[in-house]
């Protein structure tokens, strides 16, 4: 399968911090590849890398060209936070971006594919949901039927069903051929959606993997957590000789713990008099490697960007930087 975006020993640096530290990853055609990290990682640098916005050291090529070589009516962006004209209907602004095209796909097709038609595609966007305003920010990063697709918080602040929705759409389209680089906060978005995932950390990529050889390199064991004021050392020989256990926040833990064997578990405590509250039994996932390799919690990164605007430029409300590039097309934000 071709490769459609390429980076090869990436850097970049604003003043004495790296953001970007010798990156290299290759994403083929088709694939959906996931980018997690803590907040200030360099997310956000290493997609403008990608995209041609912001210069760096090192090589890059998108569809088998630098990326600013690239015909932008093959790409797809769509950033985390974007402020259109707000006296403008969700069908006036993808029909905008649409005719920024020689060819473009139908509007009302692009905005029912995103679920909104009727009233909803001829309502003032200031005036749509936050959800439905995120709706409009992914059609018009889908109007042109891009070959790459990146997509940074792409389901912020939509419902459930329309989350679902946009997980569907976003599977046609990489079966279809498309490549999808999808940076998300939803741990369950990313196992959902990406066949594999990159996790960035202090401008490093430090692993790479599907989901499932991820979580199988990284995220540890499955485990019961039992609510209890028992210890391992309360217990009898023969149950710590049996399981391997640990206290942690309040409850007792038996690590490794496969499903068939939680009955007997239970069984051993109980016949030992632990009284408990509540049992869990959970399977390592993303969350677990996440916190397995940047030593915190998926929600306790520092709310800080990990970059200014391309090129130390500022974002005024067209979505430009001081430079007056452009940063995209499909900008973003249900009941």
């Amino acid at each position: 399968m071709d490769e459609v975006l390429v980076a090869a020993d990436v850097r970049k640096s604003y003043g004495d911090r790296d953001a970007l530290a010798g990156v290299s990853l290759s994403v083929a055609e088709g694939e959906v590849f996931g980018l997690i990290g803590p907040n200030g990682a360099g997310k956000t640098t290493l997609v403008r890398a990608l995209t041609g916005t912001t210069a760096v050291e090192g090589d890059v090529s998108v569809l088998g060209t630098p990326p600013t070589s690239v015909e932008r009516s093959r790409i797809g962006l769509l950033p985390q936070s974007f402020s259109p004209a707000s006296r403008l209907t969700a069908r006036e602004l993808v029909a905008y971006y649409a005719g920024l095209y020689d060819e473009a796909r139908d509007t009302d097709s692009v905005l029912a594919d995103v679920g909104l038609t009727g009233d909803d595609a001829d309502t003032w966007y200031e005036d749509l949901s936050g959800g439905q305003q995120r709706r409009a920010c992914v059609a018009a990063a889908l109007v042109n039927d891009p070959d790459v697709l990146f997509l940074d918080e792409p389901t912020t602040g939509i419902d459930p069903a329309g989350r679902r929705s946009l997980w569907t759409l976003l599977d046609g389209l990489a079966a279809g051929g498309t490549t999808v680089f999808l940076t998300s906060h939803s741990m369950a978005e990313v196992e959902r959606l990406a066949d594999r995932v990159g996790l960035l950390n202090a401008g490093e990529l430090v692993a790479v993997g599907s989901p499932g050889e991820l979580v199988a390199e990284y995220g540890g064991a499955s485990r019961l957590e039992v609510e209890t004021d028992a210890t391992p050392d309360s217990l009898p020989d023969i149950v710590r000789r049996q399981y391997r256990l640990a206290a942690r926040d309040g409850r007792l833990v038996f690590e490794g713990l496969a499903p068939r064997d939680i009955g007997d578990a239970v069984r051993e405590l109980e016949s030992a008099g632990v009284e408990y509250d509540a049992l869990t039994w959970t399977q390592p996932d993303l969350e677990d490697v996440y916190l397995s390799l940047t030593g915190e919690s998926f929600e306790d990164g520092p709310a800080v960007a990990d970059a200014p605007m391309a090129d130390g430029g500022s974002a005024d409300s067209d979505g430009r930087g001081e430079n007056g590039r452009d940063r995209g097309r499909g900008r973003g934000g249900d009941r």
